[in-house]
């Protein structure tokens, strides 16, 4: 995706969607993950002081050669500009998915709907957009840790204020136990998007690094860590990519 809350609606937040054991047979419900997200970026910008993120996503039916699923999420961008912890921009995205299972990997196809909105502010327009895409994922034991893989690609099938035409984006985590409730990862995630020429630019690339421990516990896991991003169109109405450093949590139920 591509703006700040994009970038925490793709990418962090979310690590990725899971891959799940196939049932014996068919299953509803299957699953349901929930998560909490918020960190502190170090940006001068009074606009930009934190990211969080808080959603889930579940297995509505998974049939055993796939599953059904659908994502809720909402971000949100902090500042101090009027006051401590101040919002100023908001976003949503809402994406069902349908899979098959192959020896290899889990391949998908998804259609998301992305809405970007100011918060506490004048609505200056209305920006939004929708993707329909092609996912692969997939997991490989590597080196006494695991690798989760995800890849997508797809064309923007509506839009309003924005300039995208097509995506593409990869994500790689590798987790490795330390502990027996204690993991290390480390993420590295990347996005293209694809743009007309109504503002005169050209292809938009973010990506991002995060590295941290996973403490496991019965009902839940906490994530910490620290990383870099580059975003694409940090600022929904400025349309310019940013950088900074960060560091964070993210909490998940089990």
């Amino acid at each position: 995706m591509a703006a700040v809350l994009l970038a925490v609606l793709s990418t962090t937040a979310h690590a990725q969607q899971p891959l799940a054991v196939a049932p014996e047979r068919l299953e509803f419900l299957s699953r349901l993950d929930f998560h909490m997200y918020a960190s502190g970026m170090s940006e001068g910008d009074i606009q930009f002081h934190w990211a969080t993120d808080f959603g889930g996503d579940v297995d509505l039916v998974d049939y055993v050669t796939g599953r059904l699923s659908i994502v809720a999420r909402y971000g949100a961008v902090l500042g101090d500009e009027f006051q401590p912890f101040d919002p100023n921009q908001t976003a949503y995205l809402l994406e069902a998915s349908s899979s098959w299972r192959t020896k290899p990997a889990e391949l998908a196809v998804a259609f998301s709907h992305v809405s970007r909105h100011l918060s506490d502010r004048p609505k200056v327009a209305t920006v939004a957009w929708n993707t329909l895409r092609a996912r692969a994922l997939r997991q490989l034991a590597v080196s006494g840790g695991t690798l989760d893989l995800r890849a997508d690609a797809g064309v923007v099938t509506n839009r309003a204020f924005v300039d995208y035409e097509w995506m593409i984006s990869g994500e790689a985590t590798f987790t490795r136990p330390i502990r027996p409730k204690v993991r290390w990862y480390a993420r590295a995630a990347g996005e293209s998007w694809g743009v007309d020429e109504r503002y005169d630019r050209s292809t938009q690339r973010g990506g991002r690094l995060e590295s941290g421990l996973t403490l496991a516990g019965r009902g839940a896991n906490l994530d910490l860590f620290v990383g870099y991003e580059q975003v694409i169109d940090a600022n929904a109405f400025e349309l310019t990519p940013r950088r900074w450093p960060f560091a964070g949590f993210r909490l998940e139920s089990r």
